[in-house]
């Protein structure tokens, strides 16, 4: 009897010809470009995702596997949630904006979901959860929408978006770090890219 020999399959890497490393934040006139852009063309349930994921400051795996309950328990947007990251398993808390609100709102209306549903449902219905690659695939999209390059910006730049911003706004590395979840400030240091200059253009802007 032929046996015929072991064949190894050669896959390309996931990430050959993509930029890898640290994806920059999205810049406020980008995120309110998208918001636009997605809100003029009726798609309701990226607008709400995509609001979701600013205001979340969310992992990808987190973000996809929310529960309707988790941000609409009584089937409307509350202001404030919390869940437990899959990666630490540490709680987190984020607050949801208004217009995040009032766009998951309108996304409940056009889709019905009880409590225990997944928020956003991926191709095989209301049991399964939208996969981090569908994901990945919708914020490529966003981004080229609006005339960026996609391959500059990925899932985490809409997680340090909001993150970024309340950094350089206030400063306060420490309220960073319990909105991104990390048990860790060097973790918050490293993910916001911060550097000495940061830390000296903080500096002079008090005066004691």
């Amino acid at each position: 009897m032929f046996i015929f020999p072991n064949k190894t399959v050669h896959r390309p890497p996931w990430n050959k010809g993509k930029l890898t490393g640290q994806k920059p934040p999205l810049l406020p006139k980008h995120v309110w470009a998208i918001r636009t852009k997605l809100h003029l063309d009726g798609r309701i349930r990226d607008l709400a995702l995509f609001n979701l994921a600013i205001d979340s400051k969310l992992r990808g795996c987190d973000l996809v596997n929310l529960k309707a309950g988790d941000v609409a328990p009584h089937g409307y947007a509350i202001d404030r949630a919390m869940v437990r990251q899959r990666k630490t398993g540490r709680p987190v808390k984020f607050e949801i904006a208004e217009h995040t609100r009032q766009a998951v709102d309108n996304y409940l209306i056009a889709n019905p979901r009880t409590s225990d549903d997944f928020l956003f449902v991926g191709w095989k219905g209301r049991n399964s959860s939208l996969t981090t690659r569908q994901y990945a695939r919708l914020v490529s999209q966003w981004v080229a929408s609006v005339s960026l390059d996609e391959s500059l910006f990925g899932t985490h730049s809409l997680r340090r978006t909001k993150a970024t911003l309340i950094y350089r706004r206030t400063g306060n590395l420490r309220a960073v770090q319990l909105l991104l979840g990390h048990s860790k400030i060097e973790s918050t240091v490293r993910y916001l890219g911060i550097e000495v200059d940061d830390a000296l253009d903080i500096a002079e802007k008090v005066d004691i």
